[in-house]
């Protein structure tokens, strides 16, 4: 059985650094971005294998990960379910086997992205596997919900249960602390091959860098205007602020509630739609999620991930030809 070249296999891939490696922001030009958005832009989130198989028992993954106490978890899944879930043990190198059913496939493989996976091989148990065929590219801009925190698994992060519901290929660029309407990030996405966008950012606007709700309304019209540049007529969808109890109506340093950000924001795109773009839609976030589906208050647990991909994917639906 002789190795094959993973990358051939890879999806949900933004950018590769100068090593092949899966990054999630321009290598090319980073030192126009804060240093939240570095770190985060090298864990490898939303970056996954499809393929499909013929008379294959099983696929065999080389890779190198960060080694430590939790085993490495590499979910498989076919029609949009969970197939099995494989526990490796936690080594920086080694090679997982994981059985397959007896379908052709397509099959997604969800790797453990947070000990930052590296494959360096894939290859059949007998039979013989080929890379699945390229989908509609939905790049997905946002914060920690975006980035998928607090859902269990990667496969259970809103992005990647709605490009399933969609069948379209997630490239999850999201940043958990930022998505604070950075405008080196919005000309980066301009760059970025996309069939379609999602914009989801706001909640990081109130605390952990206070805008007023003029502020953000400016930063909105400015970063759609960039993104416009290299998709003048891609479907965008924004998606307001999701629940923050704590936020809602609790100024921030300026003085500004997270009610009134949404309704800055959700008021830009309103504009911007009536100014004649066909192809931006909105999302209003409020009331999307109720305190039963946050986990910590903040970000979303799998019933709430569940819920945000449902609503996203009846939205963009609507906005795709």
């Amino acid at each position: 059985m002789n190795w094959l070249d993973p990358g051939l296999f890879l999806r949900g891939v933004a950018w590769r650094d100068a090593e092949g490696r899966p990054v999630r922001a321009d290598p090319d030009d980073l030192d126009r971005l804060p240093w939240d958005v570095l770190e985060r832009a090298r864990v490898p989130v939303g970056v996954r294998l499809e393929f499909a198989a013929y008379g294959t028992e099983a696929v065999e993954l080389r890779y190198r990960a960060e080694a430590g106490d939790v085993p490495h978890a590499f979910g498989l899944w076919a029609d949009g379910q969970q197939i099995s879930e494989t526990l490796a043990s936690p080594v920086a190198e080694g090679v997982v086997r994981l059985r397959l059913p007896p379908l052709d496939g397509p099959f997604t493989v969800y790797p453990p992205e947070s000990q930052s996976p590296r494959f360096l091989g894939i290859r059949a148990v007998n039979g013989r596997i080929e890379p699945a065929r390229p989908r509609p590219r939905w790049v997905v801009h946002g914060d920690s919900v975006t980035e998928g925190w607090w859902s269990t698994r990667p496969a259970h992060a809103w992005p990647a249960a709605a490009g399933r519901l969609l069948g379209l290929d997630t490239v999850n660029v999201g940043y958990a602390g930022a998505a604070r309407g950075e405008l080196a990030t919005a000309q980066q996405l301009a760059a970025l091959p996309a069939d379609v966008l999602t914009l989801a950012f706001g909640t990081n606007c109130w605390g952990r860098t206070p805008f007023t709700p003029a502020l953000l309304g400016e930063t909105l019209r400015a970063y759609v205007a960039l993104v416009r540049q290299g998709h003048p007529h891609a479907p965008l969808l924004v998606l307001s602020p999701v629940l923050r109890p704590d936020a809602e109506d609790t100024p921030n340093a300026l003085g500004a509630t997270l009610a009134e950000l949404r309704a800055a924001l959700e008021d830009a795109v309103q504009e911007e739609i009536g100014s004649g773009d066909g192809s931006l839609a909105l999302l209003p976030g409020l009331g999307l999620l109720g305190p039963e589906h946050l986990a910590d208050g903040l970000h979303p647990n799998d019933a709430g991930h569940a819920v945000l991909a449902g609503a996203v994917a009846t939205a963009l639906g609507k906005l795709v030809p």
